[in-house]
C-alpha cells in the first residue's frame, strides 16, 4: 500500500530487527522494479574494529538485500569518535570507492552528538545527505533546529529519524497533553501534529517514520499528502508548546526506545524498564507497576532492571548518551 501510494524510500539496518531487516526487506522489495524505489541501510560503526570487517559487513548488506547497490548508504548513528576512527581505519576511503564504482549511489551518514560535532563532520567532506534525530520534543538537542537548517544552507538534504520518538509522542503521551490535543480540534491525532511539525519546515526532505499497522500507513500516507511548508499558523504552534511543557513534566528518562543498548548480558530489558518508569509517572503509579511487573517478573527469562551488573556494555551504544546504569 505504501509503495502504491508513492512511498519510495525503504530504510534498513545492520542493526534492525537482531539482523534480520536486511534480508526481510531484500526478500519483499524483489517483486517490484529495482529503479523504482531507494534503499538504505548502514555502517555499524558501534561494533566495526577494522577495514577488513567493514568490508565483510558490506558485501553481507548487498547480498543480503539482494541488490547489487545500494542508493543511500550511512556511517550508522555517527559521533566524534566514530567519524575519527572511520577515517583512520580507512573506511571512509573503502566506501567511496565504492560509490564510484557505482555500488553506493549516495553516501551519508545518520548523527547522535552535539550540533558542534555534526557541523564538524558535515563540513569535512562533501556529503550527499545526512540523517538526524528530530522531533518537536527534540528541537535543541543533538544536530537540533540548528543543524537541519545549517545542512538546508548547504545543499545537504535531511532525512528525519525518530520524529515520532520511538512512538512516545503517540501512544506515550499524557492523558493531559492527549486532551489538549483532542480539545484543541486543530490536529486529529498526536501522529498528525508531530508530523506536521517536520513537514512544515523547509530543510526536511524525507522523513522515516516506524509503521507496524495498516491504519498506521494509511495514516502516514494522509498526513504527508496533506502537508506543505508553512502551513503550521501560530495556533498551531502554541498548541505544540503546550503539549511539549506537559510532555516534559512527567518525562523521567529520555529513552527513544531504539533498543540500540540491546542485548543486555544480564537479560535486562532495558528499554522497556525505562518506557514503564516513565508510564508511572505520565499515567500513575499502577499502570507504570503493573506494565513493568507482566513485562519482567511475568516473562519466561525474567527481565528486571535490578539483574544490572553494572558492566556498562549498554552506554557505550546508546545515542541519547544516557547513563544507564545510574538510571536502572
Amino acid at each position: 500500500s505504501a509503495y502504491r501510494a508513492g512511498v519510495n524510500y525503504f530504510d534498513t539496518a545492520y542493526f534492525y530487527h537482531q539482523h534480520t531487516g536486511e534480508a526481510f526487506v531484500g526478500r519483499m522489495m524483489r517483486k517490484y522494479p529495482r529503479d523504482l524505489f531507494h534503499l538504505a541501510t548502514k555502517m555499524p560503526m558501534s561494533i566495526v574494529t577494522s577495514l577488513d570487517q567493514a568490508k565483510e559487513i558490506f558485501e553481507g548488506q548487498l547480498a543480503a538485500l539482494q541488490t547489487e547497490y545500494v542508493d543511500f548508504y550511512l556511517f550508522h548513528a555517527l559521533n566524534g569518535e566514530r567519524w575519527e576512527q572511520a577515517k583512520a581505519m580507512g573506511i571512509v576511503g573503502y566506501l567511496e570507492e565504492q560509490q564510484r564504482a557505482g555500488r553506493i549511489r549516495h553516501f551519508g551518514f545518520s548523527f547522535h552528538d552535539s550540533y558542534e560535532i555534526f557541523e564538524k563532520i558535515l563540513t569535512e567532506r562533501e556529503w550527499d545527505f545526512c540523517q538526524i534525530q528530530y522531533n518537536y520534543l527534540d528541537e535543541h538537542s543533538q544536530a537540533g533546529r540548528e543543524g537541519l537548517e545549517y545542512a538546508a544552507k548547504k545543499g545537504i538534504p535531511v532525512i528525519i529519524m525518530e520524529p515520532l520518538r520511538g512512538g512516545r509522542l503517540v501512544q506515550h503521551l499524557p492523558q493531559t497533553a492527549k486532551e489538549q490535543i483532542a480539545s484543541s480540534g486543530l490536529f486529529q491525532t498526536p501522529a498528525e501534529m508531530a508530523l506536521k511539525w517536520l513537514w512544515d519546515q523547509p530543510g526536511v526532505t524525507c522523513v522515516l517514520s516506524g509503521m507496524n499497522s495498516m491504519e498506521m500507513v494509511q495514516e502516514n500516507i494522509r498526513i504527508a499528502e496533506e502537508s506543505h511548508v508553512s502551513m503550521l499558523t501560530d495556533v498551531h504552534r502554541t498548541l505544540i508548546g503546550q503539549v511539549k511543557a506537559e510532555i516534559q513534566k512527567y518525562m523521567k528518562v529520555p529513552c527513544t526506545g531504539c533498543a540500540y543498548c540491546m542485548p543486555c548480558p544480564q537479560h535486562v530489558d532495558i528499554p522497556m524498564a525505562f518506557h514503564c518508569y516513565n508510564v508511572k509517572y505520565s499515567e500513575g503509579k499502577k499502570s507504570g507497576m503493573w506494565e513493568y511487573v507482566q513485562s519482567t517478573a511475568m516473562r519466561r527469562e525474567t527481565s528486571s532492571a535490578s539483574q544490572c551488573v553494572g558492566c556498562g556494555k549498554c552506554e557505550k551504544h546508546c545515542p541519547q548518551g544516557i547513563p544507564i546504569r545510574t538510571m536502572l
